[in-house]
């Protein structure tokens, strides 16, 4: 799977990404106002992982339903019946496009995770379902938090929306302190003390679950000077957005790609870009893992 997520191999899908951005935009176009979430943050990431999966961009709306619903129950928080019946749901869906590419394979990622799977010894059928779910539902999920907080974030710095409207060639210093500051994913996955722990004045015992705030760590005052403000130009950037070490995002030169993408379009093609309800009317997505906006509002 990381051969076909490379920064050169991601770096081939930028004529199609920037075509949907542009599709998407074009959609509203003359309308004046728009729904960020809805009608672009989320559909864009959507799009791009359903074509490289190989699955019916016409689903990206069930997708989403389900995600909605499983990640409000990411641990420590309790399954509840919904999000046991919405993972019951996606992993029926996958298994049926798996079988699918069996009989007729494809171009795509489930026709290289179908291949690893029949290989013996690379995945099995639990870790093809996993693959697979992580790759349909983080692979959007969390790019759609980035450009829709990225958005907000920008909308609410017009110093620095201004600086990089002015500079283009900023965009990639953008994204990553907009990854940063707006964390779209809040946590990392689940971590166990393999003997007893001490940080600070606090012993972790041994087999207990631990869970590291990326969120936090991202506005850590001794790594990060000024770490509450927003900083387009900021130097030496090492955020924890895409984790660190062998659990590394996978997706990264994507997701990056995307928010390149994204945000310069959008800056591009809708100037006048402001709020459209004030920013305490802004509601965030109950959910323990990832953080994004529930809607955001937008004229132009």
């Amino acid at each position: 799977m990381s051969k076909a997520f490379t920064p050169r191999m991601v770096e081939q899908l930028r004529p199609r990404v920037q075509v949907i951005a542009d599709t998407l935009l074009d959609a509203v176009a003359g309308r004046g106002e728009m729904n960020v979430i809805d009608e672009y943050a989320f559909p864009l990431p959507i799009t791009v992982i359903a074509e490289m999966l190989g699955v019916p961009v016409a689903d990206r709306d069930q997708f989403r339903e389900w995600s909605d619903v499983i990640l409000t129950a990411i641990p420590p928080q309790p399954a509840t019946p919904a999000a046991v019946a919405a993972l019951e749901g996606l992993a029926r869906y996958l298994e049926g496009r798996f079988e699918e590419r069996r009989r007729a394979p494809a171009e795509d990622l489930i026709t290289g995770l179908v291949h690893a799977e029949e290989a013996g010894d690379k995945l099995s059928k639990d870790e093809l379902q996993g693959m697979a779910y992580v790759l349909l539902v983080a692979g959007y999920e969390t790019t759609a938090n980035l450009i829709g907080s990225g958005v907000l974030a920008l909308l609410q710095h017009p110093d620095q929306l201004a600086k990089l409207r002015a500079d283009p060639t900023l965009m990639p210093s953008a994204v990553e302190e907009l990854l940063r500051f707006t964390s779209p994913v809040k946590t990392s996955t689940l971590r166990y003390a393999a003997a007893d722990v001490s940080v600070g004045d606090v012993v972790i015992p041994k087999g207990e679950m631990v869970l590291v705030i990326i969120t936090a760590a991202n506005r850590d005052p001794a790594r990060f000077p000024s770490p509450d403000a927003l900083d387009i130009t900021r130097p030496d950037n090492k955020h924890l957005a895409f984790g660190h070490g062998v659990h590394y995002c996978l997706g990264a030169p994507l997701a990056r790609l995307e928010g390149e993408i994204a945000f310069g379009t959008l800056l591009r093609r809708l100037p006048d870009l402001r709020l459209g309800v004030a920013s305490e009317a802004l509601t965030w997505r109950p959910s323990f893992g990832v953080r994004g906006l529930e809607t955001l509002p937008v004229r132009f």
